[in-house]
């Protein structure tokens, strides 16, 4: 007990140093970084600790989820206006070319398919993470990849918003109006989480402790009952250690290789996702008659936070691009845990089918062997 205990202080206070180095630098999401890659140094030498417990992992996926459950609010939305048909069309397209991604990833023998296809999903990384272990995806190979993923859009997008699409400067950031208490604040996140949670065992959904808690965070969003309602910001820090911890702690010396080998190939499909993404953009702006900047921040995969802040610096529609990505965001979280449901199921009833017929084919051939022993 007292050695567990000595392990989960080192490793907090390492991903505490390691977290205060990576905000110096000015690095996007470095609790969620720090923890993970902190937790998979410990993890490798066999100093760490063996795992998180579950509750705490379900804690991590309720609090994330009820955080971007909160920002589907009717304003967001109603900035969609006419052009919600397009947005979703475009939402829906880079869905399927996520997954289509997912696929060629799968194509390498260190990654299986429904691995594959979580890594490569644009929208949703921490979301993503958290959740893979329990859909029975390789949770270690998923994070490397999505982050990588958030990474390099964080890295590439301003540089393209400026030379290719000549983003400039002068625009000012929107805040969200109201202020509530913050013990409202918290009384609210623990409400959604646990009705969430037990809602969706009762329902029987995949990923009970990500879905639940961000239908019932989105219900209460757009019923306008407190507008100035939030996820307190220090309780997203502490989700995103929790998350980085989670899968940290899974990576061993052969998951490590094995990520290296994969890695320039998710690279390529990254690049690939990206410029395809960008491709959708221009459908957007031809469709609905923004800009062809906003079209394209609206549909960046990923780097949530990047995109709003190019999209407030730049002069853009700020709460369209919002809209977009949101909603993107939103169809992602509950896209991924059916499909991988579906997916399974599918799976596990090919297993079966081949099975009965391999049993099929084996009384066929003991039975061809007793005959000819009758014969002889």
């Amino acid at each position: 007990m007292r050695k567990t205990m000595l392990r989960w202080v080192a490793l907090l206070a390492a991903t505490i140093v390691v977290w205060a180095a990576l905000a110096a630098l000015g690095l996007s999401a470095a609790a969620l970084f720090a923890s993970l890659v902190v937790a998979a140094g410990f993890a490798v030498r066999g100093i760490g600790p063996s795992r998180v417990p579950k509750p705490a992992g379900m804690l991590a996926q309720g609090i994330l989820a009820v955080s971007i459950g909160l920002m589907v609010d009717t304003e967001t939305l109603s900035a969609l206006g006419s052009s919600w048909l397009p947005a979703l069309g475009v939402c829906a397209a880079t869905l399927v070319v996520s997954v289509a991604a997912g696929l060629l990833l799968a194509v390498h023998r260190d990654v299986d398919t429904l691995t594959g296809a979580l890594s490569m999903i644009a929208g949703g990384a921490q979301g993503l993470v958290a959740v893979t272990r329990e859909l029975g995806g390789d949770e270690r190979m998923v994070a490397v990849i999505q982050y990588l993923r958030v990474g390099l859009i964080i890295v590439t997008m301003p540089l393209v918003a400026t030379v290719v699409f000549g983003a400039g400067s002068g625009g000012v950031a929107q805040a969200r109006s109201g202020e509530s208490q913050w013990y409202l604040d918290f009384l609210v996140v623990a409400g959604c989480i646990g009705v969430g949670i037990g809602a969706a065992r009762l329902m029987r959904l995949p990923a009970p402790a990500t879905l639940g808690p961000l239908a019932v965070s989105m219900a209460f969003e757009l019923s306008g009952w407190n507008a100035s309602v939030s996820a307190p910001t220090v309780l997203l820090p502490i989700a995103f250690v929790l998350i980085g911890w989670q899968a940290g702690l899974a990576f061993t010396e052969d998951s490590v290789r094995a990520v290296g080998r994969v890695f320039p190939w998710a690279v390529g499909l990254i690049v690939l996702v990206g410029v395809l993404c960008a491709l959708l953009g221009l459908l957007l702006s031809y469709a609905t008659g923004i800009s062809l900047l906003e079209g394209y921040l609206a549909t960046t995969p990923g780097g949530l936070s990047a995109v709003l802040a190019v999209s407030a610096s730049s002069g853009a529609n700020v709460t369209f691009v919002a809209a977009v990505q949101v909603v993107r965001l939103v169809i992602m979280l509950f896209a991924a845990p059916f499909g991988a449901k579906a997916f399974v199921a599918l799976r596990s009833r090919a297993e079966r089918r081949s099975e009965r017929e391999q049993v099929s084919v084996d009384r066929r051939v003991r039975h061809g062997i007793s005959s000819a022993d009758d014969i002889d």
